[in-house]
């Protein structure tokens, strides 16, 4: 069986859970846990989130914070959104939330990222594209996650998270000493992931990934020219190699990721992922969070 039939006979509308969970668990597992970092940190770049983040000092302990992100994100997509696991994760992610004055329009912005970035990142460096049905299967499976955080007004097509991502990031993208504690932070920690010697070359290597708002809004400098093209060469080439694997048959999860590292994989409590502040501010997200309690 060729990679890329592993969808076939799914139905985007109605089979969305199982074609995501097969992109992102059999066919493109490092893509896809890559881009959706890089769609988080895209968010830091928004003051409104990235001094929230900073502010609440969630990123103190870095590793954690990116290990916790990750599961809860994971569990319904792997487990099911009807699944026990999955229903806490979400509780989790919406207890976290509403303890915060977080706008609907932030909330959409980065669900959004959810989708959009993780396509954009396949399509530039990816060993194959993404198929159609692929795509609105995502679109399908991050709705689901909007209406079961309560978020508003959520985009029915890729083409209408795509336009949101480009002009909120437009309107919003700025500096801000939080957000660039936070991206930094951030930075730090994937460098660690990576043999000492090669952890500046890894971060240059970071930024020439990145376009120029988003070097902008963090007050990060460009890289030479020669080190974006040869960076962006080096990712397209990986993806040559890869078009000429046999296709993957055990999945790869995030939970067995070597880069989670403080959790042992099959001994982690989603319940008591993330973290829980004292003092919250009750949002509208509350009704969804005692709907699927």
């Amino acid at each position: 069986m060729f990679r890329w039939d592993r969808n076939r006979g799914l139905d985007p509308q109605t089979d969305f859970e199982q074609i995501y969970r097969n992109v992102m668990i059999y066919d493109f597992p490092w893509d896809l846990n890559q881009a959706l970092s890089f769609a988080l940190f895209r968010t830091y770049a928004v003051p409104s989130i990235g001094a929230l983040l900073s502010e609440t000092r969630g990123f103190d302990d870095t590793q954690k914070r990116y290990d916790d992100t990750g599961i809860l994100l994971e569990r319904p997509m792997v487990c099911g959104f009807d699944s026990d696991e999955g229903k806490t994760a979400i509780r989790r992610i919406n207890q976290m939330h509403r303890s915060y004055d977080i706008s609907n329009d932030d909330l959409r912005y980065v669900l959004a990222t959810f989708v959009v970035v993780p396509k954009r990142w396949v399509d530039d460096y990816g060993w194959r594209r993404l198929t159609y049905d692929e795509v609105t299967a995502s679109v399908n499976y991050y709705r689901k996650l909007g209406r079961h955080m309560n978020i508003k007004d959520i985009p029915e097509t890729y083409e209408g998270f795509a336009d949101l991502l480009d002009s909120y990031e437009a309107q919003h993208f700025a500096f801000d000493e939080g957000g660039r504690r936070v991206a930094d932070m951030t930075m730090e920690l994937m460098t660690t992931f990576y043999p000492r010697p090669f952890r500046s070359a890894v971060r240059v290597f970071s930024l020439a990934l990145m376009d120029r708002p988003l070097l902008d809004a963090f007050g990060y400098s460009e890289p030479p020219a020669v080190v974006v093209a040869l960076s962006r060469g080096a990712m397209r080439l990986r993806a040559a190699v890869l078009r000429a694997f046999p296709p993957r048959l055990r999945p790869k999860p995030f939970e067995k990721n070597r880069r989670m590292k403080s959790y042992a994989p099959g001994n982690i409590t989603t319940a008591a992922l993330g973290t829980f502040p004292t003092c919250p501010v009750h949002t509208d997200m509350d009704a969804t969070a005692e709907a699927i309690a």
